[in-house]
């Protein structure tokens, strides 16, 4: 099969994000996410999903919203300060956003944690160069060392590079908007197989896909918006095509 099975026992909610609203972007957009799930949000180009979760994690503004993690509210005004309280983003766009294409894998995936890794402003290299490895050797990277540079691998390694980089922070809640996008289909189960790693060890996963396919096949449930508001949820068990499209137009 496209999707590896996975047996993950779902836990009490983890991710709770509460009434997000920006102008006439996306209004009162609110959903949660259990320990150990994959949450899906689908909806057509322009429902407004890739600028809600981008608010989520602090890279955009927005006129009001409130993230709650393991129960206790959390700032996540900024990209630090989501990082800090175990928020983080893979961007769809990984050229501009994910990597710095001229520098070596190291350096890529040490840095979402050189502030974890410093001390007195100086970086301790054998404790990164550890953590790097374990990473570098998780997410299964083909590349012949960590000293290559990321503009030189293929589209699912460099995407294996920024999982590896935000693996390092250690987060609790993993945004993933495309995660497989560009990437060739022994790739695509590579990463698959990676995101449920993740939830069955307790991290807690959000991914908005293009592909219907991608969702239905990953996801426990699927949140789907409409022109920037949140039009159905719907769970493992009454999951089709027909009933995400009928919300992903409008229906009620």
């Amino acid at each position: 099969d496209v999707y590896p099975a996975r047996n993950c026992a779902i836990g009490d909610v983890a991710f709770e994000v509460k009434n997000f609203s920006c102008g006439k972007l996306y209004q009162n957009i609110s959903f949660t996410a259990r320990k150990g799930e994959i949450i899906g949000l689908a909806g057509l180009v322009g429902a407004g999903r890739t600028e809600v979760v981008r608010a989520i994690c602090g890279m955009d503004p927005c006129d009001s919203g409130e993230v709650f993690i393991d129960g206790k509210k959390v700032d996540c005004k900024t990209v630090s300060r989501a990082v800090d309280n175990g928020l983080v983003m893979v961007t769809e766009d990984r050229r501009k956003y994910g990597f710095a294409p001229l520098a070596t894998i190291k350096d890529n995936i040490a840095l979402a944690s050189l502030k974890r890794l410093s001390k007195w402003g100086f970086v301790k290299d054998r404790k990164k160069d550890k953590e790097v490895e374990y990473y570098f050797q998780r997410m299964r990277v083909k590349a012949p060392g960590m000293d290559t540079q990321v503009y030189t691998l293929s589209g699912g390694n460099q995407q294996k590079v920024i999982f590896a980089k935000w693996l390092m922070a250690h987060p609790r809640v993993l945004i993933l908007d495309e995660p497989t996008r560009g990437i060739d289909v022994g790739a695509k189960y590579e990463i698959y197989k990676i995101m449920n790693e993740l939830v069955e060890e307790g991290m807690t996963i959000v991914m908005i896909s293009s592909e219907l396919p991608e969702l239905l096949g990953c996801c426990d449930r699927i949140y789907v918006m409409c022109q920037g508001r949140l039009t159905g949820e719907v769970d493992k068990a009454e999951f089709s095509q027909e009933t995400i499209m009928h919300y992903a137009t409008g229906g009620k």
